[in-house]
């Protein structure tokens, strides 16, 4: 299957980003991806194929977003599908976080990303096709989770974000949704909860089906929202979670 759309994935370098990119490529986009480490950026690049491209960018050079977005369409003619990945996370107990701490990951997390999707809106308006955009958020924004207030803040304002740019943006042709993770068996997270038995038992006790989800699990689900078999589908935040959130 080929096609001459294109899917723009923040933090791509690795883990679910790699994926989701790798998921779009399957399905005959091209695929573009950002990272901050260009080495990491350069073998992900190299490894997913010569229908990917690499952008070094940082999602904190705000000022630098508009002519981003500008030159990506001069480039590549469209951007059919924003996939908002990338994101920093701090393990900080609430007393102990800084102002300065909290700025930033609101910064990088929602700040940066709402700057990111409004300019890629512009030019999808512009374009005949319009298109779709697909935050990914966490189950931090339905949890009550200890040392990650700054993070959960950051992603449940992204929750609240998707239903008002769906609202707006959606009569414009522009699809709006999002995709809240569980615990995903990545090698950070693999390695955090090896190390720590007690959590990891507790996370996979609530978890109905019993087991952590894979990155593919939630590259699915993103494709699946922004892919037309979604069509009639806006403004909703999507939860891959084996069932963990209504576990008991």
């Amino acid at each position: 299957m080929s096609n001459s759309k294109v899917a723009l994935v923040t933090g791509g370098s690795s883990g679910i980003g790699f994926t989701v990119a790798h998921r779009f490529l399957k399905e005959g986009y091209r695929v573009v991806i950002t990272g901050r480490n260009i080495e990491k950026l350069e073998r992900a690049v190299q490894e997913l194929g010569p229908c990917c491209a690499g952008l070094h960018f940082d999602m904190n050079w705000m000022d630098k977003i508009p002519g981003f977005v500008r030159q990506l369409v001069a480039d590549y003619g469209s951007i059919d599908v924003l996939v908002n990945n990338a994101g920093i996370n701090q393990k900080k107990a609430l007393l102990d976080v800084t102002d300065e701490d909290f700025e930033t990951i609101v910064l990088t997390n929602q700040a940066a990303l709402f700057s990111l999707s409004r300019e890629v809106a512009r030019a999808m308006i512009s374009q005949e096709a319009k298109g779709a955009i697909v935050h990914i958020s966490s189950m931090a924004a339905h949890y009550g989770i200890p040392k990650v207030i700054s993070y959960t803040a950051s992603k449940a304002a992204l929750e609240g974000m998707t239903r008002a740019m769906a609202v707006e943006l959606s009569p414009l042709g522009i699809r709006v949704n999002c995709v809240a993770p569980g615990f995903i068996r990545t090698p950070m997270s693999s390695n955090a909860l090896d190390n720590d038995p007690e959590r990891k038992n507790k996370v996979l006790s609530r978890t109905p089906l019993g087991k952590l989800g894979e990155p593919e699990d939630i590259a699915n689900a993103v494709f699946f929202l922004a892919s037309e078999q979604a069509a009639f589908i806006t403004g909703e935040t999507l939860k891959v979670d084996g069932g963990n959130s209504i576990g008991f």
